[in-house]
């Protein structure tokens, strides 16, 4: 009896280790189909999008379309279809089968991270170099779109030269803007509880047209 325990219960360890093996494994593919469902899905609403097709099934306008019967809203699935056209313009390598097997499904970006990716491109502050930094940021590192984001936001700050003759002009305005303001409200308490010359009202009402040509 013992002897048929020893073993049985090695057995059932490696059988248990190996449940465990195969269910990580399927765990891991079912994270990488689950981030690459984003791309059909954005496929097939850039199909509907262009062809308007979305007319032929009832529905004046797309994201009357995509909320009512996808149950995306106009912000998600404006996304989705921007990122999916981005990567078939500037990334088709990313809708290469082979870039999802031979990726980690960790470093597998989502439509967020892709859409952070499409908009750093647009910026006139982003070169070559900062964009090819961010790109690996998402294909290769697997970064999430909020890290990615501190990054460009990092970038923007760097890349932006303060110039200190428009940093006076900006202090100027505000200072003639606030002043204008208390100009104006001093008038108009005056002119309700009447407490001074009309005169004056006058040469107050003056100054602010004159600093308010100083306005841009």
């Amino acid at each position: 009896m013992n002897t048929i325990e020893m073993d049985v219960k090695p057995q059932r360890k490696v059988e248990s280790s190996m449940l465990r093996d195969d269910l990580r494994e399927q765990i891991l593919d079912h994270s990488k189909g689950f981030k690459k469902s984003w791309v059909k899905l954005g496929q097939a609403l850039y199909a509907v999008w262009q062809d308007k097709m979305y007319h032929a099934w009832g529905f004046e306008k797309f994201e009357d379309y995509t909320e009512k019967e996808v149950g995306l809203n106009k912000q998600t699935s404006m996304k989705l279809l921007k990122a999916y056209l981005f990567l078939e313009q500037d990334e088709p390598m990313y809708l290469s089968e082979e870039f999802f097997t031979t990726r980690e499904a960790s470093k597998v970006p989502g439509y967020e991270e892709v859409n952070v990716l499409r908009l750093a491109k647009q910026k006139k502050e982003i070169n070559k170099d900062d964009y090819s930094d961010l790109r690996k940021s998402v294909f290769e590192k697997g970064k999430t779109a909020s890290a990615v984001r501190k990054d460009l936001t990092a970038i923007m700050k760097e890349r932006k030269q303060v110039d200190p003759e428009e940093e006076r002009d900006k202090r100027n305005e505000a200072a003639i803007r606030r002043l204008v303001g208390s100009l104006k409200s001093f008038k108009n308490e005056m002119d309700a509880l009447k407490l001074l010359p009309g005169e004056l009202l006058v040469e107050t009402k003056n100054l602010m047209d004159k600093l308010e040509t100083q306005l841009p």
